[in-house]
C-alpha cells in the first residue's frame, strides 16, 4: 500500500514531478495520469478509514492511454508503479483468448501481478496492471459471423469482470495446464488497470466526427482544431466506432492521448532522464574503466534514424546498440582509457 511505503500518499504534483525525471514531454498526459492515480489510491485509503458511512461510494477509475508506438505508454505506467512501490504487471492483450481456446485466459494477468508481489495477495490486490495493445482486441466487425471472435470481443467480455472490480478465481500456476490446482479468490476492486494502445487509424474516425460537428452555425470551431494532432480530441464514442464494446469503455472512464515525439523530445530522451539511454552506455564503459565521450552530432544521427524509420523513443536503444556494439566488443580488451564516439563512426555503423 503506497502510504505504508512512503509515509503518506504523494500528491498529484509530486507524482508528476517524479514522472518528469523519467519521462520526457507528454505534460498533458502526465497531469491527467497523476490525478487519476492519486484519486484511485485516495479512494482506497478513504474506504479503509470510512467505509461508506455517508452513503457515498467512491468507484474506481481505470485509465486508457491512446498514442502511437514509442510515445511512452508503458514507461508511464511502469514509472508510476515504481514511485508508489506497488506490484506491477505488464500483459499483452494479443495473447489473450476466450476460455477454452488456444492462448491465455484473462485471469492469467492477475497471476503475473501475484508473482510480482511474491504471492502476497493483500499487496497484489492494490497493484497496477498495464494491458498493452488493447486496440488489437477490438471487435472485428459489426456484423455477426458464424466464426467466433475469440481474441476480440470475447476477450473484452472476459476483461469486464476484472476491470469493474469483482472476486475472480485465479489459478496460481497459470491455469489450463494444471486443472487440479486450487483457485485463489482474488478481489480486483482496488487493482488499477491502465490500458494502452496505438489505435492505428482512429484519427480518421475523430476527423469525421469533428468535421460533422463544425458544419453550420458552429463553423468557427474549425479554426481551433489542430489537424496534426487529432488524437488529443479522442472521446469514448470514437473508441466504440473503433471496435471497443460500450461496457469496456464504461470501465475505462479516464481516456488520455499521448503526442507524437518530435526531434527535440527524442534528443532529450537520449540524455536527460535519470536513466537516459546514453547515460547507461557511459556507465557500461565506466565499469570497464573507460570514459565514453560522445560528439553532439551523434545525437542528431540517432534521432534522425529513429524518425526516418518511424520507431519513436522505443527505437532509440536499438539504434544505439547498432552503433555501440563493435566498440563494446573491443573496448574491454583494449588498454584505452577513453573512447570517443564520432559522427563518422556512427554513420559507418548505421550504413548511412
Amino acid at each position: 500500500m503506497p502510504e505504508k511505503k512512503n509515509g503518506n500518499l504523494p500528491k498529484p504534483k509530486d507524482i508528476k514531478a517524479f514522472l518528469d525525471e523519467y519521462v520526457i514531454g507528454q505534460d498533458r498526459a502526465k497531469k491527467l495520469l497523476s490525478v487519476a492515480v492519486y484519486n484511485h489510491y485516495k479512494r482506497i485509503m478513504h474506504n479503509l478509514v470510512e467505509p461508506e458511512n455517508d452513503g457515498v461510494e467512491l468507484e474506481k477509475s481505470n485509465i486508457l492511454l491512446v498514442g502511437p508506438t514509442g510515445t511512452g505508454k508503458t514507461l508511464l505506467a511502469k514509472t508510476i508503479a515504481k514511485m508508489l512501490a506497488v506490484p506491477f504487471a505488464i500483459v499483452d492483450a494479443t495473447v489473450l483468448t476466450e476460455a477454452g481456446y488456444v492462448g491465455e485466459d484473462v485471469e492469467s494477468l492477475l497471476v503475473r501481478l501475484l508473482q510480482d508481489a511474491d504471492y502476497d495477495q493483500a499487496s497484489a490486490e492494490m497493484g497496477i496492471v498495464f494491458i498493452d495493445e488493447i486496440d488489437k482486441i477490438s471487435r472485428k466487425s459489426d456484423n455477426p459471423s458464424i466464426t467466433r471472435d475469440v481474441s476480440g470481443e470475447g476477450v473484452q467480455q472476459g476483461l469486464l469482470k476484472l476491470l469493474e472490480g469483482s472476486v475472480v478465481n485465479v489459478p496460481p500456476q497459470g491455469g489450463r495446464k494444471h486443472p487440479e490446482q486450487e483457485f485463489i479468490h482474488f478481489n480486483t476492486q482496488n487493482v488499477l488497470f491502465i490500458c494502452g494502445g496505438a489505435f492505428e487509424g482512429i484519427d480518421r474516425i475523430i476527423a469525421q466526427r469533428l468535421n460533422t460537428r463544425v458544419i453550420g452555425f458552429e463553423s468557427e470551431e474549425k479554426q481551433a482544431i489542430d489537424k496534426d494532432n487529432l488524437l488529443q480530441y479522442v472521446e469514448a464514442q470514437d473508441m466504440r466506432k473503433y471496435g471497443l464494446i460500450p461496457e469496456i469503455i464504461g470501465r475505462l472512464p479516464v481516456i488520455m492521448s499521448l503526442d507524437n515525439l518530435d526531434r527535440k523530445a527524442l534528443k532529450r530522451i537520449l540524455t536527460e532522464p535519470r536513466n537516459a539511454i546514453l547515460r547507461q552506455y557511459k556507465k557500461l564503459f565506466e565499469i570497464d574503466g573507460i570514459n565514453l565521450e560522445i560528439e553532439p552530432e551523434v545525437l542528431d544521427i540517432i534521432v534522425d534514424t529513429s524518425i526516418k524509420n518511424k520507431l519513436g523513443a522505443r527505437g532509440l536503444r536499438s539504434i544505439c546498440e547498432r552503433i555501440m556494439n563493435d566498440a563494446m566488443y573491443e573496448a574491454p580488451s583494449s588498454r584505452r582509457k577513453t573512447f570517443r564516439l564520432t559522427a563518422e563512426y556512427a554513420k559507418e555503423k548505421l550504413g548511412a
